[in-house]
């Protein structure tokens, strides 16, 4: 009897913490929205968080795509080849890459460097107690550190994702022109006949979404990090971890609303 309540108070702690964190997030993200839409804007802070989020991420985006077409053109063929299908690998791995491989890849590689580095920083302010100079300066704090991060990350991931589609499809015809005996010119006209313009712009929709999460979270989490480096540091893990596993949840739900019938 004892051990079923214990269970049962366990299970009641978790839930409870779990719409808890729920409502908090959801109160987080609509008050993020409300400070988008309304004056003041700090452009240099938006500047500088297109840098930070946008052009410091290419390199590494870059060549996870590049790996990633690589990869997948050497599996697509060796699986074609049991059902003589070899010449499917140029379509397949175009439309692979820009509707999930690239987008998701691109995102979470991106909440990796991205919202860790949001939520150290803004934790490591809370901890210094700049966040509160900022209120004693009539700065609002989310006016100031999460609208412009946010409004960042939302409009570069695209451009990330849209330039990681075009290295991962060029990292599996570099793989399919050397090591796979494709004709370069048949290469290319399968990959431009075979891919829709839906394609494209449904995972450039998913780079942006994605990137509203990374931010989000690195927000979120940075300002409710805890006091001290143990605080900042679990502040920085969670940040990583929730913005990992909401792109990979939104994934599926955007995937189920743009390719289901």
């Amino acid at each position: 009897m004892k051990l079923v309540l214990t269970t049962l108070g366990v299970l009641g702690r978790s839930t409870r913490g779990l719409f808890g964190a729920t409502g908090s997030v959801t109160l987080f993200l609509l008050r993020t929205c409300g400070h988008l839409l309304r004056p003041p804007f700090y452009p240099h802070e938006f500047g500088l968080a297109l840098m930070q989020i946008g052009w410091l991420s290419l390199p590494v985006v870059g060549l996870t795509a590049l790996f990633t077409g690589a990869a997948l053109a050497l599996q697509i063929y060796a699986g074609g080849a049991r059902f003589n299908a070899e010449s499917v690998v140029p379509s397949i791995v175009a439309i692979g890459m820009v509707r999930e491989l690239g987008p998701v890849l691109g995102g979470l590689m991106v909440a990796g460097r991205v919202a860790s580095a949001i939520a150290a920083e803004i934790g490591t302010m809370k901890v210094t107690e700049q966040i509160d100079a900022l209120v004693t300066l009539s700065t609002h704090p989310m006016k100031y550190l999460t609208a412009p991060r946010v409004l960042a990350a939302t409009l570069t991931l695209p451009l990330l994702v849209a330039a990681g589609d075009v290295i991962g499809i060029f990292g599996g015809y570099l793989v399919g022109i050397t090591r796979l005996g494709f004709n370069a010119a048949t290469y290319l006209d399968n990959t431009v006949d075979f891919l829709e313009l839906w394609d494209v712009l449904s995972g450039l929709v998913k780079g942006a979404v994605f990137g509203f999460i990374v931010a989000l979270m690195g927000c979120y989490h940075g300002m409710h990090s805890g006091r001290g480096a143990r605080g900042v540091g679990r502040a920085t893990t969670n940040a990583v971890v929730s913005a990992s596993i909401l792109i990979l949840v939104a994934n599926y739900l955007l995937t189920e609303l743009f390719f289901t019938a």
